[in-house]
């Protein structure tokens, strides 16, 4: 324990990979809570529930809708998970994989299709790709040193 300016505090480190998973999920919020924010988010009167309809464009680039903004505003159970080491891992893992798989979707799905639901625009696809390179390299890359713990043996 240390003591500072007559206050008792415990120092605990935390983990690379939890301060990462932090972090991730703390950007994902901020950028849910953005998309929901005229000026900030262009053609915000365009704005559709969900589908490729939605003409907003969150900072005038990434296609958005409400449904795309309340999935990125889900991604910040990253803070919670960050409470562990294993579960900042698996979140950034879980989050790159899903982040991989919709790089792929995005990019074989045609734009004005119904099954363009989430929307999403060209821009869209280079970020999901840099996210799911991003955040499986994060969670490989800084989760390599964690063991499980196991129950004491009796």
């Amino acid at each position: 324990m240390a003591t500072t300016s007559g206050s008792t505090t415990t120092s605990r480190r935390r983990h690379p990979v939890q301060v990462a998973a932090m972090l991730v999920g703390a950007v994902f919020l901020l950028v849910g809570i953005l998309g929901f924010v005229p000026g900030i988010t262009t053609n915000y009167d365009q704005m559709a529930l969900w589908g490729p309809g939605s003409g907003a464009l969150l900072l005038g680039l990434f296609n958005v809708s409400v449904l795309h903004n309340i999935v990125h505003l889900l991604f910040g159970v990253g803070i919670p998970m960050a409470r562990t080491a294993g579960g900042a891992k698996k979140f950034l893992i879980g989050s790159g994989i899903i982040y991989a798989v919709l790089t792929v979707y995005g990019f074989l799905i045609p734009r004005n299709s119904v099954v363009n639901f989430p929307p999403i625009n060209q821009a869209d696809n280079w970020l999901h790709l840099a996210l799911a390179a991003g955040l499986l390299a994060l969670g490989f890359g800084l989760g390599r040193n964690i063991t499980k713990s196991r129950p004491a043996a009796r």
